[in-house]
């Protein structure tokens, strides 16, 4: 909920602490900034601390926060608050992923727990707005912070007690160095990513992009000596785990690409209020969570190769529909696509974290999620730069046309997006204006269709991965036999015989207690 609560509440708390623009983009930025900084720092400490140490302490900050933020009376103490829950957020985040996967040994529970795990998070991310708006009726905008503090007060009273412990045997001491490596590689990435994604070519973004680039290459090349290292890179040797982080990836781009142009299209198309586009989403994040439940079950039946290899190219059936929408369909056509494309994503949701947590040793667990959750957020951010900023320029280049006749300022903030073309628009003698909402909108959806078109290749491309990289993985997932075999099956990188040495004890201690 965290994640998208806060959007509603930016213009009450805009009004009532007055921040200027570059106030007003840290309140929002700051947080997914310090969460994808520390993701692979925490992971790492999760695994040398203990996973339920860090997340209880993670929790504890994560709460205080949030108080913070909600009795927040300046920008600077919302932006100093907003930060802190970034830095918890990303010691609660990684410590849950690896407890859930150490908690079941069995490869159908792990599954099912994992898929649980997920539709949570997209529990809380879709009734996030709703919750919100609710908040914001009848209290004041602080109270969207609070969202969290009840779970966080259940979670500190009995996870010490429901808890196991769980922490690498031979974690070795944490490095300074490749912290603050690690810190000054993804930050200024992130940053310069989501600025140029934002903004369009700019010197500082590019700057700070290549910069990371170059601290995160300083950062490979030290992890490479370490004995103990920040972020072991044996693990990117095995194929299931590198092949699941691929398709985790594309997955994100794609999706948070399409899902901007969509909410776009909605509002600014079909002429739907935030509200009613909100509720028509509901949908697709319905039929994603049936997805997810529903896989572990098939998956007694058919190898998961098989069903995600067959859910994605249902859902790039689905970016396929996107093209039969016009300016003038309404939104009936956008949503019924969206519904396919969610629901075929389900398995691959449901799998990829199982198969990848499944593939790093267990004394690196804490390390395999953050490094999981990492992927997830650039791809998050490079969804926005790329599809997104590819729609933005079909949408440039074909509404041109159009823009002749209109004044010279109208025709310039028409130019620059849908959202000012139909601002625009409102302040036209009446003809303009319904020629300029016809171009405007046409041009939308023309780049909405390349979208669409790209989004479609790209999930076929990665339904062939899935049967490549996951044909080794056995229909009735469950016991030594599937992790035999994903250890046999993996590609004989120092990782996987890494791998492979940790999971012995782990199937011996379980004949034992057996």
């Amino acid at each position: 909920m965290d994640f998208s609560v806060l959007y509603l509440g930016v213009p009450h708390l805009t009004a009532d602490l007055a921040p200027d623009a570059i106030q007003q983009l840290w309140i929002v930025d700051i947080y997914g900034f310090l969460i994808a900084g520390f993701l692979v720092t925490m992971g790492t400490i999760g695994d040398r601390i203990g996973r339920k140490k860090l997340l209880l302490i993670g929790a504890a900050v994560f709460g205080v926060a949030s108080i913070s933020a909600a009795f927040s009376r300046s920008p600077q103490m919302l932006i100093a608050s907003r930060a802190l829950l970034g830095v918890g957020g990303a010691a609660v985040m990684p410590s849950v992923l690896a407890l859930v996967t150490g908690m079941f040994t069995d490869s159908r529970q792990r599954s099912r727990a994992l898929a649980i795990y997920l539709t949570c998070f997209m529990g809380g991310a879709t009734l996030g707005p709703l919750v919100g708006g609710l908040l914001l009726e009848y209290f004041w905008w602080g109270s969207v912070f609070l969202v969290s503090v009840p779970g966080i007060v259940l979670l500190l009273a009995f996870g010490p007690f429901l808890l196991p412990d769980q922490k690498a045997s031979r974690a070795g001491r944490l490095d300074p160095v490749s912290v603050a490596l690690s810190l000054t590689a993804i930050l200024p990435f992130i940053y310069g990513l989501k600025e140029l994604a934002r903004h369009g070519w700019q010197w500082l973004p590019a700057l700070a992009l290549m910069f990371g680039v170059m601290a995160g290459l300083v950062f490979v090349r030290r992890q490479r000596r370490l004995e103990h290292p920040l972020l072991d890179l044996r693990m990117f040797g095995n194929r299931t785990f590198s092949s699941a982080l691929t398709l985790m990836f594309v997955t994100s781009v794609v999706g948070t690409g399409t899902l901007l142009l969509v909410t776009l299209y909605l509002q600014n198309v079909t002429g739907l209020t935030p509200l009613t586009a909100g509720l028509l989403l509901l949908a697709p994040n319905v039929l994603m969570i049936i997805g997810l439940v529903g896989s572990p079950s098939l998956a007694s039946h058919i190898r998961p190769a098989y069903l995600i290899a067959g859910g994605l190219s249902v859902a790039g059936a689905g970016y396929a529909l996107f093209t039969l929408a016009d300016s003038t369909s309404g939104p009936a056509m956008i949503v019924i696509a969206m519904c396919v494309v969610m629901f075929g994503t389900g398995p691959l949701a449901a799998f990829c974290n199982h198969l990848a947590m499944g593939a790093v040793p267990p004394d690196k667990a804490g390390s395999g999620a953050s490094i999981v959750q990492t992927t997830n957020e650039f791809g998050l951010g490079l969804g926005i730069a790329t599809l997104a900023t590819l729609g933005t320029a079909v949408y440039r280049s074909t509404v041109e046309s159009a823009l002749g006749n209109l004044p010279s300022n109208a025709a310039g903030a028409a130019r620059e997006n849908i959202d000012r073309a139909v601002a625009v628009a409102g302040q036209l003698p009446a003809q303009q204006s319904v020629d300029l909402l016809a171009a405007a909108r046409d041009a939308f959806t023309s780049g909405l269709h390349l979208v669409a078109i790209v989004s479609a290749i790209f999930y076929v491309g990665m339904a062939g991965l899935a049967l490549r990289a996951f044909k080794h993985v056995p229909s009735s997932p469950g016991g030594d036999h599937a992790t035999t075999t994903t250890d046999q099956e993996a590609e004989p990188a120092p990782g996987d015989r890494a791998a492979t040495q940790h999971h012995v004890p782990n199937r011996v201690g379980e004949r034992i207690s057996s």
